[in-house]
């Protein structure tokens, strides 16, 4: 396996683009830089979909609920 990390693919520049657009004052250019790079790294790494750690568990266990 190429990856010896348990970070997920592309997981640093997700956080980065996500902590960009929490900081005030908002810095558009600066976060559009970094989706530029999330998105030259889903390209690279052919990132299909991305979800959170507890939302596999959810969607994995049966659904009582419904809307």
């Amino acid at each position: 396996m190429e990856n010896t990390s348990d970070k997920p693919e592309c997981a640093q520049e997700s956080l980065d683009l996500l902590n960009c657009v929490t900081q005030s004052p908002f810095d558009q250019e600066k976060c559009l830089q970094l989706m530029q790079a999330l998105r030259e790294c889903v390209l690279r790494k052919k990132v299909k979909k991305f979800s959170l750690a507890d939302q596999g568990q959810q969607e994995s266990g049966p659904t009582s609920k419904k809307a």
